[in-house]
């Protein structure tokens, strides 16, 4: 009982220590999205070629809505299907933020970042050059509707931000709460080979977590990899293959099922391709 004491007590401080981190994170975040956003929109319209590039810049952004605009865009037929990979693989959540809200691990987010963004860009001009005929279905074109659920009508900015603070710092409390009592349990080391650790399948369950459609994906990734229990590798792997929302929207507002399918079926495919060529090379020479 004093245990479970100790672990409740230590789980609430470390993340009552994130909370105002969290909340700064996500007023800027407001702030961009509302003079941005509509920008945003546009400008992945008009770049053709260069798509995949900015899609993956927008797609770094840590919040939903790049990823829920990109799903409606490609339903509507305005961008591509690398623009869309590239949105999606880019598409970070609150992975970011949450490293932000633990001080001594800053140095992560500008690798992490870099990573992403350079397989995101890989992701898009490749499914472009190779799998775009036999993916992409006809569209109708011009039939968009960006929402992606986070924002009410005249809702502004400080009440948003503060419920995605309240959102992810409940996340954070359930989860950390049980991964510390896991550690307490099993050991660091008993729970990584228990998650594949130092293996080349690693990857795989780390993108099998990155596909479920909520943030919730993200918090639980980015915790095991912050307690040492899963590698970078996989880390990348499953929040290359998490898009938030994104392709739960892309569902619904795509009529086409085997094309959905088909994207999953990529995404997780350059997803774990990513994880693997990172996973080789921390077992191999030490990256």
């Amino acid at each position: 009982m004093e245990l479970l004491s100790d672990i409740i007590l230590d789980t609430v401080l470390d993340c009552l220590k994130m909370l105002p981190f969290l909340f700064i994170a996500f007023l800027l975040i407001e702030t961009l999205e509302h003079c941005s956003g509509n920008l945003t929109g546009r400008a992945l319209r008009k770049l053709g070629k260069a798509g995949p590039v900015v899609g993956a810049l927008a797609g770094c952004v840590p919040q939903c809505g790049f990823s829920v605009m990109a799903a409606n865009l490609y339903a509507g037929g305005v961008i591509s299907l690398g623009t869309l990979m590239a949105v999606f693989m880019a598409t970070s959540d609150e992975a970011i933020l949450i490293i932000m809200g633990n001080p001594g691990k800053l140095k992560e987010v500008g690798m992490l970042l870099a990573v992403k963004v350079l397989a995101a860009v890989t992701a898009g001009y490749c499914a472009d050059m190779f799998f775009a005929n036999r993916i992409e279905a006809v569209k109708e074109c011009g039939k968009i509707c960006v929402h992606c659920g986070c924002h009410g009508e005249k809702a502004g900015i400080v009440l948003p931000a503060w419920r995605h603070t309240v959102k992810i710092f409940l996340y954070l409390l359930v989860f950390t709460g049980v991964l510390n009592l896991c550690i307490h349990m099993l050991g660091m080391e008993r729970l990584s080979t228990l998650l594949l650790g130092d293996t080349l399948l690693q990857p795989v369950i780390a993108a099998l977590i990155g596909f479920i459609p909520n943030c919730a994906a993200s918090v639980i990734l980015i915790q095991l990899y912050l307690n040492g229990a899963i590698s970078f590798g996989a880390v990348i792997s499953g929040l290359c293959a998490g898009t938030g929302v994104g392709f739960a929207v892309l569902c619904k507002v795509n009529s086409h099922k085997k094309e959905n399918a088909k994207i999953a079926g990529l995404l997780f495919i350059f997803a774990i391709s990513v994880g693997i060529v990172l996973e080789s090379m921390e077992i191999f020479i030490g990256f």
